[in-house]
């Protein structure tokens, strides 16, 4: 079983360099990886050279163009683009070239803006997405749908799983392109070290989150394909399993932990002019923890875990899951 050879796609990203990291500490020895400048995974033709070449027989699918809300705004047809491409791409690469199994990472956002608290899995699909991550998450649900339909014209063993949101190690803190907590740890961290007396954050403060650390994102990626066919999700009537923690918090509670982490001893307001997202998103965890998984890094041991990072690697720009 361990030596099955592995193409771990986004190896460079958050997400990817997680599972690399999971599945290379589980003895896993052939894991197989290319850069962007190896492998540009928008060409199809490229794309097809390298399967035909290395015929993996797993494929971990954690390669994206990823951003925050402003991000997805501004660059709307090329999230869906890109995205769409990518997934494309590999998930048809893996069916003719015969992988014998394909996880897919989709996202929270593929759940309707106003669905049900917790989100439950059967919830995709049933009312329209939050419009400022519209692109991103059609691109998604596309990845989410192609493995099910892999799966129920040619039996292809294509499964999908919906992290909520992640943070930790090579997350992307560029404050133009990130996500709530990298670019939160960011403000924090440089109104501390340059001694301003406040720091601005988005919003009311007032939306739910949940945040996942990625090793335990990681954890349970291993987890479910040891564990998950393509039968147990399509035959019961889902297209995708959610990871998260089942917990969730407000902006303004998850800004005072990382002030705190942070050691940052400022004032803090809330720019109410600029949008809050979503109000709420919780993963209903049920089928995974029914299974057996649970995560098991609380939330300030993470933040802590995630600035630790941040402090040794600030010259660097973290990749997100590209």
């Amino acid at each position: 079983m361990k030596d099955k050879k592995i193409y771990i796609a986004g190896h460079r990203g958050m997400v990817g360099s997680a599972i690399h990291r999971k599945y290379a500490s589980e003895g896993y020895t052939n894991i197989v990886t290319r850069t962007s400048g190896e492998l540009n995974l928008i060409r199809q033709d490229k794309v097809e050279e390298f399967f035909e070449k290395e015929r993996p027989q797993y494929v971990v699918v954690a390669a994206a163009k990823v951003g925050g809300i402003l991000a997805n705004s501004i660059y709307r047809a090329q999230f869906l683009y890109e995205n769409l491409m990518i997934e494309s791409n590999i998930i048809h690469a893996a069916y003719k070239y015969g992988a014998e199994k394909l996880l897919f990472l989709g996202s929270s956002c593929i759940y309707p803006k106003l669905a049900p608290q917790p989100l439950k899995e059967e919830y995709l699909l049933t009312s329209p997405l939050e419009e400022t991550n519209e692109p991103y998450a059609i691109a998604k649900i596309a990845g989410i749908k192609l493995c099910e339909s892999y799966y129920r014209q040619y039996g292809s063993n294509f499964i999908s799983v919906m992290p909520t949101n992640l943070y930790g190690p090579f997350d992307n803190y560029d404050l133009k392109t990130s996500h709530v907590m990298p670019a939160l740890i960011r403000k924090f961290h440089e109104a501390k070290v340059n001694n301003k007396e406040e720091v601005e954050v988005w919003g009311t403060g007032t939306p739910l989150r949940e945040f996942l650390y990625v090793d335990d994102l990681a954890d349970a990626c291993y987890y479910v394909m040891q564990q998950v066919n393509a039968p147990d999700l399509y035959e019961k009537g889902i297209s995708q399993i959610n990871i998260g923690t089942g917990e969730d918090l407000t902006i303004a509670e998850l800004v005072t932990i990382i002030a705190d982490v942070v050691g940052f001893e400022g004032k803090i307001k809330y720019d109410t002019s600029k949008p809050d997202g979503t109000p709420r998103k919780l993963m209903d965890i049920s089928r995974l923890h029914d299974m057996g998984w649970h995560h098991t890094t609380g939330l300030k041991e993470g933040i802590g875990k995630a600035y630790e990072w941040f402090l040794g690697n600030q010259g660097k720009r973290g990749k997100g899951e590209e």
